[in-house]
C-alpha cells in the first residue's frame, strides 16, 4: 500500500488505531528512563504520544500525511507545553535515514512490507539506535494468516522475528527477545488470537 491508500483508510474513521500504545511497547517502555524514541511507521502517533506524555523526546515519520495531521491535533490536546518534544515527520521509510546513533529507543510497529524494504528500514533503525538503545519490531507474524486473526492477508508481507534477527545480523545489536506472541482481540465470532511476531534488541554501551 502507498501513502495515498493509508490516507483513504485514515480518513475512513474519526480514529484508525486506539489511542492508548501497543501492548508491547507499553510493556517494554513503562519502565524505561525517559530519552529520545524514533516511532516508525508511527500512524497517528499512539506510541509517540503515549512516551512524550511520559517524559521522553519522540521523533514520529510516516508517509501520510493524514496520519499525521491527525497525530498534530492530538498532540495539541494531549501533550500542552509538552509539544515541541513530539516532532513529526513525513517521508517513505524506503528513502528514510534517521539520524544515526541518535536514540534510546526505535520502535516499528506493524510495518507490513515485503522482505527487502523491510531489510533496509531494520538496518537503518539499528543504526540509529545509541549505545545502550533498545529496538522493538512488532508486526503481524507470518504464521497470523493460516493460525491467528486480522492483519493483512498476503504473505508477502508478513514475517517473524526470526525473519528480523536475520535482516539485523552484522549491524552490532544483541537480541534479547524473538518469539510469536499471542494477542486477544474481538471478533464477529468472540475472542480469538491473533499472532504477533515480536523482536527486541540492544545495542551494547
Amino acid at each position: 500500500m502507498e501513502s495515498t491508500d493509508w490516507d483513504s483508510r485514515y480518513e475512513s474513521k474519526d480514529l484508525l488505531w486506539s489511542e492508548g500504545p501497543n501492548r508491547w511497547v507499553e510493556e517494554v517502555a513503562a519502565e524505561l528512563p525517559p530519552g529520545r524514541a524514533l516511532d516508525l511507521a508511527a500512524g497517528e502517533g499512539r506510541n509517540a504520544l503515549w512516551l512524550v506524555e511520559r517524559g521522553w523526546t519522540a521523533t514520529a515519520v510516516d508517509f501520510s500525511p493524514v496520519a499525521l495531521r491527525r497525530a498534530r491535533t492530538l498532540a495539541g490536546d494531549r501533550l500542552g507545553e509538552r509539544g515541541d518534544r513530539l516532532e513529526l515527520v513525513e517521508a517513505d521509510l524506503r528513502a528514510y535515514v534517521p539520524e544515526p546513533g541518535g536514540y534510546d529507543l526505535v520502535i516499528s510497529a506493524y510495518l507490513q512490507v515485503g522482505a527487502e524494504p523491510r531489510r533496509q528500514v531494520m538496518r537503518a533503525a539499528a543504526a540509529a539506535l545509541a549505545g545502550g538503545g533498545l529496538l522493538l519490531v512488532v508486526a503481524h507474524d507470518s504464521d497470523n494468516l493460516a493460525h491467528g486473526v486480522g492483519g493483512p492477508q498476503d504473505p508477502a508481507v508478513l514475517y517473524t522475528a526470526r525473519d528480523v534477527a536475520a535482516d539485523l545480523d552484522g549491524c552490532g545489536l544483541e537480541v534479547v527477545r524473538a518469539e510469536t506472541r499471542g494477542r486477544e482481540v474481538e471478533t464477529g465470532d468472540g475472542r480469538r488470537t491473533a499472532l504477533d511476531a515480536f523482536l527486541l534488541a540492544r545495542r551494547p554501551r
